[in-house]
This record gives C-alpha cells, sequence and structure tokens, in this order.
C-alpha cells in the first residue's frame, strides 16, 4: 500500500487547495475515525478516509451598547471571533478547543472597568468538565503557575519558586466508569491553569493529550458555563460532548 502526505491525500480528497487542506489539519477540525490527524505533513495510507468537522455557528447570548456574550464553539480561537465581530475588544479569552462564554466589549470605558475587575479578582467565572480519575468530594487547588511562551505556543506548569497565584475550586458532578464530570471555579486567570491544577492534582481534563490525559476524544472536555461581572451574568448551556459522556 502507497503512502501519501496527509494535506495532500486530503486536498484531492475534498477537491481543495493544499495550502487550505493544511491549514483544516493546524486548526484540528481533521479526524479519521475518532483520531485527529495532527500533523498535516504525515505520511498516512492512500486509501484513508478523512472526515471533517466544522466548529458551529457563533451565537450571541446577549448584547447591549457597552457588552457582547457569545457562545463560542470548541476549535474557535478567540482572537477570531473578535474578528468577525468588528470595533469589538475580547474582555477575556478561552482556548481554542473550550467551549462556553466568551465576553467582548463596545466601549472604551467599559473594557478599562471590566479589566480592572479582572484584576481584582471580581469576576466570577464557573466551568465544568470531564477528567480521568474518580473524584467524591470538593477540593481546592492552590499552587502558582508558570507559563512558558514560544513560538506563538504556550505550555503552563506549576512552579511553587517563581510561578505566580493561581486557585481553583472543583466540586464532583458525576462519576462514569473511571471519569468524573466536575464544576470548576477559578479566582485567578492564568494561562492554562484549568488544565494545570487538574493535571497537577492527577485529574487531567479528558482529551487533554497535552497535559497528561491518556483518554482519546475529539477535543479537550472543557466548557465555560457561566461568568458573572459587573452586574452582568451570562451562562451557557453545555455541548452535547460535555451534557453526556459518550
Amino acid at each position: 500500500m502507497s503512502k501519501e502526505k496527509a494535506y495532500k491525500l486530503l486536498a484531492l480528497q475534498e477537491n481543495i487547495s493544499n495550502n487550505k487542506a493544511k491549514e483544516l489539519i493546524d486548526r484540528g477540525l481533521v479526524y479519521v475515525g475518532d483520531k485527529k490527524v495532527k500533523i498535516a505533513r504525515a505520511d498516512i495510507d492512500d486509501d484513508t478516509r478523512f472526515r471533517i468537522e466544522m466548529p458551529q455557528d457563533i451565537s450571541i447570548i446577549y448584547e447591549d451598547d457597552l457588552i457582547v456574550a457569545v457562545d463560542k464553539p470548541s476549535f474557535v480561537e478567540s482572537y477570531d471571533v473578535e474578528k468577525i465581530m468588528p470595533n469589538l475588544k475580547l474582555l477575556h479569552r478561552l482556548d481554542r478547543e473550550t467551549s462556553g462564554v466568551l465576553l467582548l466589549s463596545k466601549d472604551e470605558a467599559f473594557t478599562k472597568e471590566a479589566i480592572e475587575a479582572f484584576k481584582q479578582k471580581k469576576v466570577i467565572k464557573d466551568y465544568v468538565a470531564w477528567v480521568d480519575g474518580i473524584i467524591y468530594e470538593e477540593q481546592e487547588i492552590d499552587v502558582p503557575i508558570t507559563t512558558i511562551k514560544k513560538g506563538g505556543a504556550a505550555f503552563s506548569k506549576v512552579d511553587v519558586k517563581n510561578g505566580k497565584p493561581a486557585h481553583t475550586t472543583i466540586k464532583p458532578l458525576e462519576v462514569q466508569g473511571k471519569k468524573s464530570k466536575i464544576d470548576i471555579r477559578i479566582d485567578t486567570g492564568r494561562t492554562h491553569q484549568i488544565r494545570v491544577h487538574l493535571a497537577h492534582a492527577g485529574y487531567p481534563i479528558v482529551g487533554d493529550e497535552k497535559y497528561g490525559s491518556r483518554t482519546k476524544a475529539k477535543r479537550i472536555l472543557l466548557h465555560a458555563k457561566r461568568i458573572s461581572l459587573l452586574g452582568y451574568d451570562f451562562t451557557s448551556p453545555e455541548p452535547k460532548d460535555i451534557a453526556r459522556y459518550k
């Protein structure tokens, strides 16, 4: 059986350009069965059949003269949401594979006020996730985090000596086999905080291979379900892959 570069084979199958095929693979949208194709230039059997899973449309949860709350699908960059909504400014960001509530501001003065609220830890941020391992009781994870940024990518780790303070509270919701569904609240907003803290506690998020999960999934099973700031309170319903694990 002969081999072909993954992006070239995808381009042929979908009748798209090589560059478009590379982009789809790099964005994490291309699968063979339940496995994500991670390397566009990987050699792959030429009879392989791909599946492309495009993100859902971005829906607006709420909008007024100051703020817009959107329901961000997984596999959409926060900055891409900002780009398609002209004259709006992101107030925070979610990782590409994380779904849920994302806030943008329409007003410069409101933006400054909101950013200050984040700095002063006056913002409530609640998430829900499926993790490896069994969690029976509420736990607090209070260990500092350091983030290393290189080549446009970020990696965070627990660093007791030099890290910045980070606090996460988790509560069990459901246990299914050796997986747990949990509520998460963060008082700080370090890069990849939830992912790093849960991995450190021995409960990596399902699908988060970067931080130690051995369970394959179509994406990292983390959803930003609620955010509250400056008198506003927004929620996002759980998508199907979060509401029910397989």
